[in-house]
């Protein structure tokens, strides 16, 4: 009996590189996690235990720390990019690399009206995130946003739905609309773009749109969402997003003898819902 090792790839994850970049009159503050797998011509390190063409995670490790000693870092993008090309250029034995990239969120203070020169504090769980993944023949990239809590309290509801015997759900002309927004977007190509401005493009119409829209579902508002960065971003091709159905429910007053006026809801820790979407511009 022949058996086969049919995918293999290693690598190190959890890299966590926070950088100092000292201006002449503010510092700049950057953390960023790093995970990185690495496919190619490694069958003999698994099938023989012969290791003369590993590159040591260690290795790989001590890498990324390198390279962000003298790259701006001035976006995970670019960073992501610059790593892959080295990788491959100095290991003939890689054939793709594969890169996810998070940036933690942090922001300057502003004290009495003037952002500080050197203290931020945490921006929330919000992420902006980048997967790269290169070849000697192509390079793919991908941007997003993780963990985005959004909520409008009005200009929402959910009616008209299927009713059968298993349904409980009043229906609702007016409630809370939260979400813990994930969304990830693809570029036509990976250079000649200004990652930073495209990212905060995106996140401003992102934004704006669930804000704007009169919602009839999560579904609905979902689709509003992704249309806007289409319409706005033409560099972006497609775009893909998660939307959790975070449940803020009105609390029953009636037993106390009082009216909830859609006032007093309990944020529910029960099932949710869970929606997704992609969104992609037609080819011309």
């Amino acid at each position: 009996m022949k058996i086969q090792l049919t995918q293999d790839s290693y690598g190190k994850s959890a890299v966590r590189v926070a950088k100092i970049t000292r201006h002449s009159d503010y510092h700049e503050f950057k953390e960023v996690h790093v995970a990185i797998q690495l496919e190619g011509d490694f069958e003999s390190v698994y099938t023989e235990g012969d290791n003369s063409k590993v590159l040591p995670t260690d290795t790989m490790k001590n890498t990324i720390f390198g390279l962000a000693k003298d790259h701006p870092l001035h976006t995970i993008e670019d960073f992501g990019l610059f790593l892959a090309d080295y990788f491959l250029k100095n290991n003939p034995q890689v054939a793709k690399v594969t890169l996810d990239l998070t940036q933690i969120r942090w922001d300057r203070m502003t004290l009495n009206g003037t952002p500080h020169p050197y203290s931020y504090v945490g921006g929330g769980n919000e992420k902006a995130t980048a997967n790269v993944q290169g070849t000697r023949h192509e390079t793919q990239l991908q941007s997003g946003i993780r963990d985005l809590r959004i909520l409008k309290t009005t200009h929402s509801g959910f009616e008209n739905y299927i009713v059968d015997q298993f349904t409980t759900l009043p229906p609702a002309a007016d409630r809370i609309l939260a979400t813990e927004l994930e969304a990830v977007w693809y570029y036509n190509a990976t250079n000649g773009h200004d990652f930073q401005k495209i990212r905060e493009k995106i996140r401003e119409d992102l934004l704006a749109a669930f804000a704007a829209h009169h919602s009839r579902s999560v579904q609905h508002t979902l689709h509003a969402m992704g249309e806007a960065v289409l319409k706005n971003t033409l560099a972006v091709s497609e775009i893909s997003m998660k939307m959790p159905n975070l449940h803020y429910l009105p609390v029953n007053m009636t037993p106390w003898g009082l009216t909830n006026n859609n006032e007093i809801f309990v944020a529910s820790g029960d099932a949710y819902g869970y929606i997704t979407g992609t969104l992609k511009r037609e080819a011309i």
